[in-house]
C-alpha cells in the first residue's frame, strides 16, 4: 500500500486533482474532513476546534486504510492541520506532529488563482505566500519526502501523474 497526502495552501486544486485521479486509478482518496467540519461548525475556529479536526481525518484515513487499497489518495492531512494551527494560532500542539504520516506528500504551489468558496480564510498574495510557507515548514519539521506541484493546471496535473509513477503507485 502506497499513501499520498496532497498538501500546501488553500486553492491550489488538491481537492479536484484527488478526486479525478482517484475515480481515473480506481483508488481510494480520503476527503479534507476540515471542510465538512467547518460547513457545519463555521469557520470562527479555536484550538480545540483543530484537534478535533485532526481527529475526524485520523478517522476517516484509517476507515479507508482499513480496506487495504494499493494506494489511497489523502487530500490533508494532520501536518496541515499543523500549519492551520501555527498560521492562526502561532503554535503547533506535539499532537498534531504525533499522527501517522504519508509515505509521501505533494506540495501545492500558491501560484494559481485563488477561489472564496466559503470556507476559506486565505486570499490575499502576502497570507497565501505565508501560509504556503508554513506548509512547507511542517513538512520539513515531520522530516516527510516531498514533491513540489506547481504552474498551470494541466502542469499540476501532470506533476502529480509524474510523482505517482515515481513512487510505482501507477503505471
Amino acid at each position: 500500500m502506497i499513501t499520498v497526502c496532497l498538501h500546501g495552501a488553500e486553492s491550489t486544486g488538491k481537492s479536484v486533482l484527488a478526486e479525478k485521479l482517484s475515480r481515473e486509478f480506481g483508488c481510494p482518496w480520503v476527503p479534507e474532513y476540515g471542510r465538512t467540519y467547518c460547513e457545519e461548525h463555521g469557520t470562527d475556529l479555536t484550538m480545540a476546534d483543530l484537534l478535533a479536526i485532526a481527529e475526524g481525518q485520523a478517522q476517516a484515513n484509517r476507515a479507508v486504510l482499513a480496506g487495504k487499497p494499493d494506494l489511497v489518495l489523502f487530500d490533508t492531512d494532520q501536518l496541515m492541520t499543523a500549519a492551520w494551527a501555527e498560521m492562526l494560532f502561532g503554535e503547533v500542539p506535539d499532537a498534531l506532529m504525533a499522527y501517522p504520516k504519508a509515505d509521501a506528500y505533494l506540495l501545492f504551489s500558491p501560484d494559481v488563482a485563488w477561489v472564496d468558496d466559503g470556507t476559506r480564510f486565505f486570499g490575499t498574495a502576502q497570507e497565501r505566500a505565508r501560509f504556503a510557507a508554513l506548509a512547507e515548514q511542517m513538512l520539513v519539521r515531520a522530516g516527510v519526502p516531498f514533491t513540489r506541484i506547481g504552474g498551470s493546471w494541466d502542469e499540476r496535473e501532470a506533476g502529480v501523474r509524474a510523482a505517482l509513477a515515481a513512487l510505482g503507485a501507477i503505471a
